[in-house]
């Protein structure tokens, strides 16, 4: 079985014979398979043509029992975490937000807003990655598994279920600290988190923004709360520059160290992943699922965790509070709960980004309160796994390092940690893959 099929699942490698392509043509192309959006190189045996997203399921053929399959879908889903598919529409990009940032402390709030309503005016005729949330990984493995299923060697496949004792899916809570307003309000933001019977993620930027308090920082340790590390200054400019990014690469590591911090979060969500290992930290929540009210473009395509070389990526899989307050003008959570819903069929992760400096506004604190009393509702009643972003990754990588094995009654997880883990199955049902967690 391909590597990131067997990593995705944490299924046994030869349950199931799947063979990639190996004479791959050089340029990739966007092609869809069994419903799933893929981008990357196909075979070079398929008859080339200029059809856009064009069908290969047909062209996955099944030899000897043998699932041969017209492009390596390890390769593909790499390519789409790692957001390869965006092109080379970043270098102006780059240049107007170094503008915008260099000048932003000379704009009247109105201003800004109008200049990022401007910068994204287009962004709903984006074709890829699909809006509001984008599954392509995790249905390009669905679909995979079940091509593979259909050649009748198996009818099932055991796996390691995603999330500890048997949850239906993940949900974290994360809030950026941007300005002084922001940092405020952090402890009566708090008080709304635990009410709701949440503990959250506090992002906090060592330089510049504000003086950084030892005594909150002591009392958010104190009551359950995590604290990571948010960019260096949060002035835009964290990956302008490779040999700078080294220099404040270091600087931020060593504020983890001080801070007791895991996890990092990059300013604005600007992100380079191939610079990633540049950072000390266990885990990152720079990528979003979509990037479309982002400032950088792209989109990781899935709502699972995935390894960036040692660290695990938690992406952001739904909109953050100043995207929907500012730029789409909605207060209310009906896009957060459509976007739950699109998460909570995959199994995945629901990652949210709320940043107590315009949870200072009433009208927003609100629609928040509102999200907290759902989100509640997603813990106690539709076993959701309400976690914190360290659990999280602690979860992630024990869980790649366990296995299933077959004893003489049945399937079992090894490895360490396995006592919180479950056994799942994956099988056909008609035409569609199905879960069933034992």
């Amino acid at each position: 079985m391909p590597k990131g099929l067997v990593d995705y699942y944490r299924c046994p490698e030869n349950m199931l014979p799947i063979s990639s392509a190996g004479d791959l043509r050089e340029q990739p192309c966007f092609f869809r398979f069994g419903g799933a959006t893929c981008w990357g190189p196909l075979s070079a045996a398929i008859p080339r043509n200029d059809q856009q997203w064009r069908d290969v399921t047909a062209d996955a053929v099944v030899r000897g029992n043998v699932l041969h399959l017209p492009f390596d879908p390890s390769h593909v889903a790499d390519l789409l975490r790692r957001e390869r598919y965006v092109g080379f529409q970043e270098p102006h990009l780059k240049q107007l937000r170094g503008t915008y940032y260099a000048l932003r402390k000379l704009m009247p709030v109105a201003v800004r807003r109008f200049l990022q309503r401007l910068y994204f005016r287009d962004w709903r005729e984006r074709e890829f990655p699909h809006w509001p949330v984008d599954p392509s990984v995790d249905a390009l493995f669905r679909a995979v598994l079940a091509a593979a299923l259909k050649s009748g060697e198996v009818d099932k496949v055991p796996f390691v279920w995603f999330w500890p004792e048997g949850r239906a899916s993940c949900a974290i809570m994360t809030h950026d600290v941007e300005m002084p307003d922001g940092l405020d309000f952090c402890p009566h933001l708090m008080d709304m988190d635990e009410s709701a019977g949440i503990r959250s993620s506090f992002q906090i930027v060592p330089e510049q923004r504000y003086p950084v308090p030892p005594s909150l920082l002591a009392v958010m340790r104190s009551r359950g709360f995590e604290i990571n590390v948010h960019d260096l200054n949060h002035d835009g400019r964290l990956f302008a520059d490779q040999a700078e990014f080294r220099c404040r690469a270091e600087k931020i590591n060593q504020y983890a160290r001080q801070f007791g911090s895991k996890g990092f979060r990059a300013g604005i969500m600007y992100r380079n992943q191939d610079w990633f290992e540049a950072f000390d930290f266990e885990y990152d929540m720079s990528v979003p699922n979509v990037g479309h009210l982002e400032a950088q473009f792209g989109g990781c395509c899935t709502v699972m965790p995935y390894f960036v070389g040692n660290i695990v990526e938690l992406p952001l899989t739904t909109t953050q509070d100043y995207s929907l307050f500012t730029v789409l003008r909605e207060y209310s959570i009906d896009l957060w709960k459509t976007e739950i819903e699109l998460i909570r069929k995959q199994h995945g992760l629901m990652s949210f980004c709320c940043h107590p400096d315009y949870l200072v506004e009433p009208r927003a604190r609100q629609v928040y309160e509102q999200l907290l009393s759902f989100i509640r509702h997603l813990g106690t009643d539709e076993n959701v796994w309400l976690a914190l972003p360290r659990e999280v990754n602690d979860w992630w990588r024990a869980r790649s390092q366990m296995t299933v094995v077959q004893d003489a009654r049945d399937w079992h997880v090894e490895g360490a940690g396995s006592e919180r883990a479950r056994v799942a199955f994956a099988r056909l049902e008609g035409d569609r893959l199905v879960y069933e967690v034992v």
